[in-house]
């Protein structure tokens, strides 16, 4: 009698060796990445050049990476130096950089990628993203602000944008090209713009138990684009950026329970659910324990039963509101998805 395909068969071949799935240009993506966001303010220097290091050694290949997280240098030193002792090749990484909000203008776009190319001290990236569909003032200040005190908006065009992220490409500074935190409208704005060169891949997105984005990831299916999810494991407790109204994600209690049954943590099992459901994660961390905890999800799978049990905790409530960019015309999350 033939096996049923369940939902945790999705992802039948992952493993530690081989966790890449495709992207709609023929490129792929590893299904997990380190995420590299550290405060600047507290993080000490060296600490990124340090994680990355052990993660390529744990086998992380994918690096999530950006040019307002000023440690780009860091992480571009740690992948060269893991390439130049023979433990990978250039081609075994996956480096996605991102457009900050301050560079929108198209003239300004190939500049963005050129600075963080000589931050990493990268050919290419792998993946160039849209940060944020929400622009600011164009310059250098990475957050600039009026007398007051109040962020100061650009009224941006996200299809001009776009065509010159697709110039990028063209120049062979990117291979893919994506979006993050763009809604259902703004993803088919680029969808449906005249004379597209290059769709989305994927849309970085708040992707978790408790905020598991079934209609934008159903949308996001039907047109090839992968969702990369940010945050896959709640975020850090920071009231001034984040919404403390749902509770810590990995104290629940169902989390806890199928965590035991394999022996996992519920990080581990909050972490196999998305990747199941084909949601890339890119869990930030910079201890050596969690990093190596992080990936030590290839060898069980979750059945139908406990997929469907997680897929009952989303609360639609998102952790990483930014509400104090609320104000902007492209302000994504006023929309239902």
């Amino acid at each position: 009698m033939e096996r049923p395909v369940t939902k945790s068969a999705m992802n039948p071949s992952l493993s530690v060796e081989s966790h890449s799935i495709p992207l709609s240009d023929g490129n792929r993506i590893p299904i997990i990445g380190l995420g590299t966001y550290g405060d600047p303010r507290k993080t000490p220097k060296g600490t990124a050049y340090e994680s990355v290091k052990i993660a390529i050694d744990v086998g992380y290949r994918h690096f999530d990476c950006a040019l307002v997280y000023y440690n780009e240098h860091e992480v571009g030193q740690a992948i060269r130096e893991k390439i130049a002792d023979g433990t990978v090749k250039r081609e075994d990484i996956f480096y996605c950089g991102k457009l900050w909000g301050t560079f929108h203008p198209p003239e300004l776009v190939r500049h963005a990628l050129e600075r963080t190319l000589k931050e990493s001290g990268m050919d290419y990236v792998d993946l160039y993203i849209i940060e944020f569909p929400v622009a600011f003032k164009p310059g250098d200040v990475f957050y600039p602000k009026d007398e007051n005190e109040k962020i100061v908006f650009y009224n941006n065009d996200l299809c001009a944008t776009w065509e010159a992220l697709e110039a990028c490409k063209d120049a062979g500074l990117t291979k893919s090209l994506g979006v993050s935190n763009f809604n259902r409208r703004q993803l088919e704005l680029i969808l449906n713009k005249p004379g597209l060169k290059y769709k989305p891949v994927s849309n970085q997105v708040e992707c978790h138990p408790y905020f598991s984005q079934p209609k934008l990831l159903d949308f996001c299916r039907q047109n090839d684009i992968v969702i990369v999810g940010y945050s896959p494991l709640g975020t850090s407790r920071d009231a001034s950026w984040v919404n403390l109204k749902s509770p810590p994600l990995l104290e629940d209690t169902v989390l806890v329970s199928i965590g035991e049954k394999y022996n996992k943590s519920p990080a581990q099992v909050s972490l196999r659910f998305n990747i199941q459901r084909g949601v890339v994660v890119i869990p930030k961390s910079f201890s050596p324990q969690r990093i190596r905890d992080n990936f030590q999800i290839f060898d069980f799978s979750l059945t139908d039963d406990e997929m469907d049990a997680i897929e009952k905790l989303n609360k639609n409530v998102r952790f990483v509101e930014l509400l104090m960019w609320r104000d902007h015309p492209e302000y994504p999350f006023h929309d239902d998805y």
